[in-house]
């Protein structure tokens, strides 16, 4: 059994990561919101594009300030999206506002609010600094250098700045397909139209895992409920290995009688590299290759990767917190997303309640994140037993409790991941 940090370099070195030129999509930048760029982007373009003002106020040359305190207001406003304005003469300013060209010759801006308009002269009730309120071209970002490297994901900031650049098309990675199927006999999907009977339960991993996959910016493929019987198994997991880069299975993965997934994987040739971690919840964790097909059997690019299996345990709890510690990072990196997202963030916060944990394995227990009067703090479950979905609900971090850490007690700081 290998510890958390150990699984985590494993999977993390079996992950292949797309290839920009042959995993590569290119849409519309309207369609581009959490994707991951493929290329690393620049721009022909200066930011700003020209000198202009950061101020409603006035232009003027600073030079100018040196033999006096009063100028000459010019006739022409610079309103923002005017064109060129004419140069500015000695003694001249002129009326400026946010985000006009400044004229030639002028370097500095005076808020309307120090100086003191009388007819067509200018008093200032300040002396200003040289550059004052001006934005120069090329000040935010010089032309042909990276504007936004590949790798990253682009959310509301990012297509902000590409649209901003003209950014109509972009090069992105494809997102990564995630299939996932149940196992278990005693479990229902959902909409099932019959009621449950003695020792059933619905389904509720595949609509949670399913969320997990979407929310890190993969496309799930689910595939629905496997009794435990291992030919109907065998056939399952065939056709995720066949439709997906990534399988995720929950359920079947222990030392019962009917948990097959370990012995199919052996079965169709799988390189099994973790069948047990040292976490709680989660220790019968499978994490398996399944071999590429050769380029003339595969009729698409899924096919000609090897395939990344993950098989998590049935419970609820365990199913999650799997994903979040070890599935998630291997996503992002499978789908291009720079180093930063292929790990977990982990924040110090005080612990709101008692935390238990046997301390033989790392142990992760769910409940919520918050900040206040900025300080973070984190507010256990109330039950921790992982076959409990209820006591998941509004968990957005995982308190951590290493390897011989029994106890933190209330008030004192503790570790936590966020989800």
């Amino acid at each position: 059994m290998i510890t958390v940090t150990e699984a985590e370099t494993c999977i993390l070195n079996l992950v292949q990561p797309f290839e920009p030129d042959r995993d590569r999509d290119r849409i519309a930048l309207t369609d581009a919101l959490g994707r991951v760029l493929a290329r690393d982007v620049a721009s022909a373009m200066d930011f700003p594009h020209f000198d202009n003002s950061a101020m409603d106020g006035y232009a003027l040359r600073y030079e100018d300030l040196a033999q006096t305190t009063k100028l000459s207001i010019v006739d022409a406003d610079i309103p923002a999206g005017t064109g060129v304005p004419k140069p500015l003469e000695r003694g001249q300013c002129a009326r400026i506002f946010t985000g006009g060209m400044l004229p030639e010759g002028a370097d500095t801006v005076v808020m309307q609010e120090d100086a003191e308009r009388d007819g067509n002269s200018l008093n200032l009730k300040i002396e200003p600094q040289q550059g004052d309120y001006v934005r120069r071209r090329g000040e935010f970002y010089r032309a042909g250098s990276t504007l936004i490297p590949s790798g990253a994901r682009i959310s509301a900031s990012e297509l902000g700045v590409l649209a901003a650049a003209q950014c109509k098309i972009v090069d992105v990675y494809r997102q990564p397909v995630v299939a996932i199927l149940s196992t278990g006999s005693e479990l229902v999907d959902l909409y099932a139209d019959r009621s449950l009977t003695p020792g059933q339960i619905i389904d509720s991993n595949q609509y949670a895992l399913t969320a997990l996959v979407k929310q890190a910016g993969a496309i799930a493929y689910p595939i629905g409920i496997v009794p435990d019987r291992q030919e109907e198994l065998l056939a399952a997991i065939t056709r995720a290995i066949a439709v997906a880069d990534v399988v995720i299975s929950s359920g079947g993965v222990s030392v019962g009688d009917y948990d097959y997934v370990d012995r199919l994987l052996d079965r169709i040739g799988a390189d099994i590299c973790i069948r047990a971690c040292a976490i709680k919840p989660g220790k019968p964790l499978t994490v398996a290759t399944i071999p590429a097909r050769s380029q003339a059997e595969a009729p698409d690019r899924k096919s000609q990767r090897s395939k990344l299996y993950f098989g998590v345990p049935g419970n609820p709890a365990s199913a999650m917190v799997c994903f979040w510690r070890f599935v998630r990072g291997a996503i992002a990196k499978l789908g291009g997303a720079e180093k930063s997202h292929w790990h977990p963030k982990f924040i110090k916060a005080i612990a709101l309640g008692d935390l238990h944990a046997q301390g033989r394995r790392e142990t992760y227990l769910w409940g919520n994140l918050s900040l206040s009067d900025g300080y973070w703090q984190f507010t256990p479950a109330s039950n921790y037993s992982s076959g409990n979905p209820v006591s998941l609900a509004g968990t957005n971090g995982l308190a951590v409790l290493r390897v011989n850490q029994t106890y933190v007690p209330a008030g004192d700081e503790v570790l936590v991941m966020s989800v």
